[in-house]
């Protein structure tokens, strides 16, 4: 009698990515349907690491203007002022909310570029067949994708003021280009986590214990 299949791979077997059924694979082919609900069951997300490249490489070209451009101006009694983030991070340091600075200065800078550094670490593993601590390394996936939509907390908030401070003459806030692109930024690096196939760092642990 021979061994059970060690992982649904080996079993030939794919999770349906719409109904999340598991089915097997017929004969030795890479595409079929879902028997459930009719949706394309691959083994692995189809051209996985090429996506994940270029929305990485995408959010990296958006980060630095990000960071560069206003993301606030704020005009009040004819005077115009315009804030980058970090800019704004020292203009409430300087007014002792360093509480609020904080925040910022973790969601709007710290966090973003956290995701870009694990998501190509994880890509640079993955091309290298590294089998360095494979748990781990999925750990951070899974970091990824969860504070993920936390990266908005700036742009929720120039949204709001944008809103609210609407006083004719004595103040406006509008909304700075370095908003766009640090919305951007976000919306790519969530696109990136999603995606990224994390089995395929498993992948290659298997291949080098067979």
């Amino acid at each position: 009698m021979s061994a059970a299949a060690a992982t649904a791979l080996e079993a030939s077997c794919a999770r349906c990515h719409d109904c999340g059924l598991l089915s097997r694979m017929p004969g030795h082919t890479h595409e079929a349907s879902c028997p459930r609900c009719g949706g394309a069951l691959h083994f692995r997300k189809q051209r996985s690491l090429e996506r994940t490249w270029a929305l990485v490489i995408a959010a990296i070209v958006c980060y630095v203007p990000a960071n560069l451009f206003p993301v606030m101006t704020v005009i009040s009694l004819g005077k115009r002022q315009s804030d980058t983030i970090m800019s704004g991070v020292v203009y409430l340091l300087m007014h002792h909310m360093w509480p609020l600075a904080l925040i910022i200065f973790i969601a709007s800078v710290f966090v973003p570029l956290m995701k870009l550094v694990i998501l190509v670490s994880l890509l640079i593993s993955v091309h290298r067949r590294s089998s360095w601590r494979p748990v781990d390394r999925t750990r951070l996936y899974r970091l990824t994708e969860l504070i993920g939509r936390w990266s908005m907390v700036d742009i929720y908030v120039v949204t709001i003021l944008v809103a609210l401070v609407r006083l004719g003459n004595l103040a406006t806030i509008e909304a700075g280009a370095g908003a766009v692109f640090f919305g951007a930024v976000v919306v790519l690096t969530i696109l990136a986590a999603e995606s990224f196939d994390p089995r395929l760092i498993w992948d290659t642990c298997e291949t080098e214990t067979t």
